[in-house]
């Protein structure tokens, strides 16, 4: 694809989000911004339906709002509490580590920079990313599987995980476009630009994308 039409395909992927479902993470952002909800229902979210998320959290955070709060409860509690997303025992003890460093590293504030954040348990560079561009409004740039795929498929990049895609991004996407860059294609790749038969018949930008290893579309 050509680079220069990166701004329109933005533009086009907006009109599209209109006709979405917010992806859970961001519309938690855009109804409380608190940093510790986001940290806390992004490390809910990984390998669990938005709809599965969105309830765990609200169970949760029923019962404790902040990490002190969240270290009176037992890991059984927890674990309770967010069932069914997946992996909930696991995640319910990284739960625990999280807030036990939240309030002994960093007096009880989630860190704003992604190089603090990569140092808790259980959070990847996905998760680090998120929190700062959703919950600080920094210059966090999230790939997930959704971003890495479109981001190829496009032509807009060539590389062959999320981390390389990562780094390719942000030598070449404008700034002003990170932080709803993954807001957007998540919500587009998972009801058009689909991982196998995507709808190339439906797409805004088709005009736009150079369709790399797609094999067949619908």
């Amino acid at each position: 694809m050509d680079d220069r039409h990166m701004a329109e395909i933005i533009r086009l992927l907006e009109q599209e989000l209109v006709k979405r479902e917010l992806p859970i993470v961001t519309k938690l952002a855009e109804e409380h911004r608190d940093p510790f909800e986001i940290l806390i229902s992004t490390l809910l979210s990984l390998r669990t339906k938005d709809e599965v998320t969105a309830a765990a959290t609200e169970r949760l955070f029923s019962l404790a709002s902040t990490p002190a709060e969240m270290l009176r409860l037992s890991e059984a509690e927890i674990q309770r509490a967010i069932y069914p997303v997946g992996f909930y025992r696991n995640k319910a003890e990284t739960i625990r580590h999280v807030c036990r460093e939240l309030i002994e590293r960093f007096q009880s504030r989630v860190p704003d920079s992604i190089e603090e954040l990569l140092t808790l348990k259980g959070v990847g560079r996905k998760t680090a990313n998120l929190v700062v561009s959703l919950g600080f409004s920094g210059a966090g740039l999230c790939v997930d599987t959704h971003v890495h795929r479109i981001s190829n498929r496009m032509g807009y990049v060539r590389t062959k995980n999320p981390e390389e895609t990562e780094f390719a991004l942000r030598a070449k996407l404008p700034p002003e476009h990170w932080s709803r860059y993954n807001t957007l294609l998540v919500a587009f790749g998972r009801n058009t630009c689909r991982p196998v038969s995507p709808l190339c018949s439906h797409c805004p930008m088709e005009a736009y994308c150079d369709r790399v290893g797609v094999m067949k579309s619908r």
